[in-house]
């Protein structure tokens, strides 16, 4: 897929999750529940792909990363690699050469900073041979109005 038609199948079901799904950003329900509506959604626009969250394998081991900034609650001083769980994958389970997209969402009433996100997103790029990254905000302002917001990392 190209870029134009995984940013589009992206939009397409992010459309689907604010369409569909309008409670979970009504109630501000977990990350996990938007995460696991939207890669249903997706799975729909990414044909031939597996489409799964939380997926931690990279092959039969545990999926790492060698992170410069560990996320926070790690210390500070460690210097080995990270077990990771990303968000949202599509990738074609057992190999490494079709690693199509990889997506960390963050709800929009999160107080967390995005950098570590960011810097996962890049090393799953580089590390992990992932073609797309994309930074997802989603969630609800006080008033009521959609926030949804999509950052490519590469």
């Amino acid at each position: 897929m190209t870029k134009a038609e995984i940013e589009a199948a992206l939009n397409r079901a992010l459309d689907k999750l604010v369409e569909r799904d309008m409670h979970l950003l009504d109630v501000n329900a977990s990350e996990r529940s938007m995460s696991h509506r939207l890669a249903v959604y997706l799975a729909d626009e990414s044909s031939g792909y597996s489409v799964d969250c939380e997926y931690n394998r990279d092959g039969f081991n545990a999926k790492e990363l060698r992170l410069d900034a560990p996320e926070p609650k790690v210390s500070p001083y460690e210097i080995e690699a990270v077990t990771v769980f990303p968000d949202i994958i599509v990738h074609r389970r057992g190999t490494n050469d079709h690693n199509l997209l990889v997506v960390e969402i963050k709800k929009a009433s999160s107080s967390r900073n995005s950098d570590f996100d960011r810097q996962k997103l890049r090393a799953f790029c580089e590390e992990l041979r992932y073609t797309w990254a994309a930074h997802v905000i989603i969630g609800q302002k006080r008033n009521g109005e959609v926030v949804r917001c999509v950052e490519w990392i590469n």
